[in-house]
């Protein structure tokens, strides 16, 4: 399991907690409690790194290679 450093604010017009991960900004989030917040930018650091991992394999797969012999 890997540990992500995550920065929280809490928004003083919504009372929302808002929030990003320093090891993969793209994942930002928010939620009505910490808890909630934490929740959610979990799920969306999952969904960047799986979106990242499709984006290697899409990018390094190249054509198919047919081996003659």
């Amino acid at each position: 399991m890997s540990e992500y450093n995550i920065i929280i604010e809490k928004d003083a017009e919504t009372g929302l907690f808002c929030g990003q991960c320093e090891q993969v900004p793209e994942a930002i989030s928010q939620g009505a409690s910490e808890e909630e917040l934490l929740e959610n930018i979990r799920e969306a650091i999952e969904i960047v790194l799986e979106d990242r991992q499709e984006s290697v394999r899409r990018q390094y797969a190249g054509p198919p290679t047919n081996l003659l012999f």
